[in-house]
């Protein structure tokens, strides 16, 4: 069976929350002119998903963003866009922002995966972390040094304690505001340099990221995506690698999860899961049930009709 064949038996659903469970999660309104807001007791969070040619849940759902038509964006599938306001300090070597599952997958990847890992260390991310072959296997990167954008706003508190939107912005580097408490001051002030390039490989020196501290109730934006990962076919293209992950998943393996967390505290900010949902035979969109499910997923439990039941291992 084809790629194509087998990426037309699925539906991609995209949720978000401040927390793994499911349960709590909202449906992320996917290529949509609307924000999510997200909080809990560590953060406040707007968050915007953009994919390219997205195929996914709801049938309505856009199917492209004006995002892509941007100069900095007219290569990349995906983004995850947010602006989020910290209510205690964090270290920057202590956020760390990437994907984490809740059962192994070793017995899943597909041959040259190490290699394709190693390529992604050595041309994409060298502050990547990875235990795939662990229990609860993780791609973990140090916040700072990962996002393909990062821009320092001003207090939130004195714009009466609002997030702005994301979903109509193209976040870009650099700082916002003036003065003493302005984000281009704090910026500067830590030597931080103002292209992609120069600040990821600033933040890529531990010692560096230990300096900056993410300051409660200040506005930070971020952005992350790129052009490797295909959510339209499920490719993973990568240069002398392509990986479809449709050839490796089942009933455990559906979904890719990006978090972004403490790993000193364990706190989680954030979490963006990306479920690829199985059509019946010969099924080319979502039955009304399966609609109704899909849109009152935190109301029934969590779960799609043909996922397992959690176990309390599952949740952390």
């Amino acid at each position: 069976m084809s790629d194509s064949s087998k990426a037309s038996k699925y539906r991609l659903k995209v949720t978000a929350g401040s927390g793994y469970d499911p349960s709590t999660h909202q449906d992320v309104p996917v290529n949509e002119p609307k924000s999510l807001s997200i909080e809990n007791d560590h953060a406040k969070t707007n968050l915007a998903v953009r994919i390219q040619n997205y195929t996914g849940f709801p049938d309505n759902a856009p199917h492209t963003h004006p995002y892509f038509t941007h100069p900095l964006h007219s290569k990349d599938q995906y983004s995850i866009s947010f602006a989020i306001s910290f209510k205690q300090p964090v270290n920057g070597n202590d956020l760390i922002f990437g994907n984490d599952f809740d059962r192994p997958i070793r017995d899943r990847l597909p041959p040259g995966f190490n290699a394709a890992l190693r390529l992604v260390q050595w041309t994409i991310d060298p502050t990547l972390d990875d235990d795939a072959y662990a229990d609860k296997p993780y791609l973990y990167s140090p916040a700072v040094a990962t996002w393909n954008q990062f821009r320092v706003g001003g207090k939130v508190d004195k714009e009466g304690g609002k997030l702005p939107n994301v979903h109509d912005v193209v976040v870009e580097e650099g700082a916002e505001g003036e003065g003493d408490d302005g984000g281009m001051s704090l910026r500067e002030g830590k030597a931080v340099p103002g292209t992609v390039a120069e600040r990821r490989s600033h933040f890529q020196n531990e010692a560096k990221r230990k300096e900056w501290e993410f300051e409660v109730g200040r506005v930070y934006w971020a952005d992350f995506g790129n052009q490797y990962l295909d959510f339209n076919d499920f490719t993973l293209r990568l240069p002398g690698f392509n990986i479809n992950a449709l050839n490796y998943i089942d009933e455990k393996t559906h979904s890719l999860r990006y978090v972004l967390k403490n790993r000193a505290t364990g706190e989680v900010y954030f979490v963006v899961l990306f479920t690829l949902v199985l059509l019946e035979e010969g099924q080319d969109s979502f039955t009304e049930e399966q609609t109704r499910a899909g849109t009152n997923k935190a109301k029934g439990g969590g779960r799609f009709d043909w996922e397992e039941v959690p176990s309390a291992a599952d949740v952390e």
